[in-house]
């Protein structure tokens, strides 16, 4: 996807260059030929999902709540009382950001280190794929997604394990779009998607073979809260394991960058409150369950020839290069004028901006936190329920 809106800007370019009265020649259309056949498949698929991406906006009607969505996170208002406002709050953040993912991102919400060889996809599949394994589960199992966004590692998980999963997330616009993608995709008959705070899990006690949560239990007021609720619906024996956003021991909480780079990522990512991975492990324990491994999956290493979680958040000049191109100093000041521009012609709504500039602050904020290690988004924590 990333490689796909690149490429627009890309040979827009050279389009541009190839036609233009100076360069009309057989060497011009020569270069446009090869550009088209060559990058012509991609450019019209970005094209198409950015044209989708502007169309959903352009119906949207929630991108007004972005100013009572700032207020959170005014001085006023302290992590206790985002903690007591958490449904709203996560709920309202989605509602904003959810489509800006969709387009810049693919339809999983989560990080993931590159190896060497690998595609964007590709670690992004692997990283899902790993934890998976770590659940231990056949084909068949019934599946628990805690905090799914709108599906895509559910999808990838089904394809992969054969599981039946159930997936939850606070907001129903997600819900409509991912059950939709279930049903594009032949797999709603393996996955569906449901409305539920996993802080009040609407299913019976021991319903589900094995549990996962990429990323998504950081949004939780109360960490023993979320895991309890998860003890509960798991059956005896079964696995938990998930991907938590943490601070880790490198976060100086004296050190004013660092206080701001959490603030950065509260902000720009719908978080109550960003804790330390100690807060979590102990969390897991105290509520019963059998901690069998916690620690950063970020730092395995392997990263010969690939590159960290967050280099996908920091600034590039080749426009190829996506998301990274829009954090480059010029792309950072012009999208939202872009964005303004798009708000008067009414061709997005009015909000879209704001709500541009505080996912950017959040990208920063993650990058930062990754460049400066106080920040991981993969804290693995895997544990057992007692039998």
């Amino acid at each position: 996807t990333m490689m796909e809106l690149g490429a627009g800007v890309v040979v827009g370019g050279a389009v541009l260059l190839a036609i233009s009265p100076s360069s009309f020649s057989l060497s011009g259309l020569s270069m446009l030929a090869v550009l088209l056949l060559g990058v012509g498949p991609l450019l019209y698929k970005g094209l198409m999902h950015t044209i989708e991406f502007l169309a959903s906006l352009s119906r949207s009607k929630k991108h007004n709540k972005i100013d009572g969505y700032n207020n959170q996170y005014d001085e006023n208002k302290s992590a206790e009382d985002r903690n007591k406002d958490y449904a709203n709050l996560v709920d309202s953040y989605y509602d904003l950001a959810t489509e800006f993912y969709e387009w810049g991102w693919g339809t999983s919400f989560h990080f993931a280190d590159r190896r060497k060889g690998e595609t964007f996809q590709q670690s992004i599949l692997r990283h899902e794929y790993f934890l998976a394994g770590r659940l231990g589960t056949k084909k068949g199992a019934t599946l628990l997604d805690c905090g799914c966004g709108i599906g895509g590692p559910a999808r990838n998980i089904a394809r992969f394990t054969g599981a039946n999963i159930k997936a939850v997330t606070i907001n129903q616009f997600q819900v409509n779009r991912g059950n939709t993608l279930s049903i594009r995709e032949g797999l709603r008959d393996q996955v569906e998607l449901i409305q539920a705070d996993f802080m009040k899990l609407p299913f019976e006690d021991n319903s589900f073979d094995a549990v996962y949560a990429i990323e998504s239990t950081c949004h939780a007021p109360d960490r023993t809260g979320v895991y309890s609720e998860i003890l509960r619906v798991l059956k005896p024996g079964g696995i938990f394991a998930c991907y938590e956003w943490c601070l880790t021991d490198k976060y100086d909480g004296k050190n004013e960058h660092h206080r701001r780079i959490k603030k950065d990522i509260e902000v720009g990512d719908g978080l109550p409150d960003l804790v330390h991975t100690s807060v979590c492990t102990k969390a897991l324990g105290d509520v019963g369950f059998d901690v069998l491994e916690a620690r950063d999956a970020m730092q395995d290493g392997h990263l010969e020839g690939g590159e960290a979680w967050y280099v996908p958040l920091t600034p590039s000049w080749n426009p190829t290069k996506w998301p990274r191109f829009q954090f480059n100093a010029v792309m950072f000041k012009a999208m939202p004028l872009i964005l303004r521009f798009f708000e008067l012609v009414r061709l997005v709504p009015e909000g879209t901006v704001k709500t541009q500039v505080m996912l950017q602050a959040g990208g920063v904020g993650c990058a930062q936190g990754g460049e400066t290690g106080a920040f991981t988004p993969a804290w693995l924590m895997v544990g057992r329920k007692p039998n």
